[in-house]
């Protein structure tokens, strides 16, 4: 088969004794008149114990996926016909496939801003309006930055021009530290209870150096999370470009931008989304584009699965595109020539852990 592309939550009461005074008086003991044997004690009942039944039922799990042409063009019109699905390499039956593009978002922004190299990061932030321009009426955004903390700058709005003036007001940081993940690790907490599928868009250096959660943990936790996908943008080598262009001395170890990157990267692909890592500012508009129209432009495939225990352990998941006769899916353009194509999703989820 062959898809052809077109644009596009018992009391007792206390009653005192009176005490007398004086001489107790006994009094003379008549005989007891013979009386009737006691009846038999009532037969004792048995007590039951109760029965408890224990089930816990499986929860459906629910995979982001994003289809795309290698230039960035979402490819539409796919159904769960299409979708072919392993866990641990077992196949699964799909139960739905639903797709978000007209559906509102709840996004935070997550912004790296402390004090260092301002005029870099004030570039940056311009070209996130790029992002912000895209939302609708109906999307909800907050605005959180970090440094030693992080910092709700905007709570969780409609309104796109408070999103713009949170932005604007980004002129001083507090401290030099950068909390990365303790503060993915809060922006997760605080999206964790709101229903639906929501998005972290993470735009950072990728360095830690005042986390009280390592690495391990936080990946664990992210690992763990359900319905939130990260979109890491690294500012790491376009900054080193920014400093060595502007005449800086302090630069930065190349090992550290490998190490940060990878763990952008990791946070990234461990959810579903994607990770970006331009090489100069001017690159930036177009990354914030690119991932508004991936936000709004997303499938979601929801299914059972066959294995059933709820152990706690991390459960690997292929998704691949099919034709009618099991083989790949191929696409062509209006043309007739083939169309590369990139399927993004998440490659695994941990499973509830129930503990009988």
């Amino acid at each position: 088969m062959t898809v052809i592309l077109g644009l596009g939550t018992l009391g007792l009461a206390a009653q005192g004794t009176q005490q007398q005074t004086g001489p107790v008086i006994i009094p003379k003991k008549v005989p007891a008149s013979p009386t009737a044997p006691p009846p038999p004690p009532p037969p004792q009942q048995q007590v039951q114990k109760p029965q408890f039944n224990y089930s816990v039922s499986v929860p459906d799990v629910e995979i982001p996926v994003t289809v795309q042409t290698q230039n960035g063009q979402f490819i539409p019109n796919l159904t769960e016909k299409q979708f072919q699905l392993f866990e641990d390499g077992v196949p699964q039956k799909i139960d739905k496939v639903s797709v978000t593009n007209d559906a509102p978002m709840t996004v935070v922004l997550l912004i790296e801003f402390r004090q260092t190299w301002y005029q870099f990061l004030y570039n940056i932030l311009e070209a996130s309006y790029a992002f912000t321009g895209q939302l609708q009426k109906q999307d909800w955004v907050a605005l959180m930055t970090y440094d030693l903390k992080p910092t709700v700058v905007v709570d969780f709005t409609h309104d796109k021009r408070a999103i713009y003036e949170g932005l604007n007001s980004l002129h001083f940081a507090d401290f030099s530290e950068a909390d990365l993940f303790d503060s993915l690790s809060d922006a997760i907490d605080r999206l964790d209870a709101i229903p639906g599928h929501k998005t972290i868009v993470l735009i950072s250096t990728g360095f830690n150096t005042f986390s009280h959660m390592t690495f391990d943990q936080v990946r664990k936790k992210v690992d763990a999370t359900q319905g939130i996908t990260i979109y890491s943008v690294s500012m790491a080598w376009a900054l080193e470009q920014w400093l060595t262009g502007n005449g800086y001395r302090e630069q930065m170890q190349e090992m550290s931008i490998l190490q940060g990157n990878n763990e952008l990267r990791y946070f990234a692909t461990a959810t579903g989304g994607r990770y970006y890592e331009p090489r100069f500012e001017g690159a930036f508009g177009d990354v914030f584009q690119e991932i508004a129209g991936s936000v709004r432009s997303q499938y979601t495939i929801s299914y059972t699965p066959t294995n059933k225990k709820l152990d706690g352990t991390t459960r690997k998941v292929k998704v691949t595109l099919v034709a009618p006769d099991g083989k790949p899916l191929k696409m062509i353009d209006q043309k007739g020539k083939n169309v590369k194509y990139d399927i993004t999703y998440r490659d695994s989820y941990t499973s509830r852990h129930v503990v009988e």
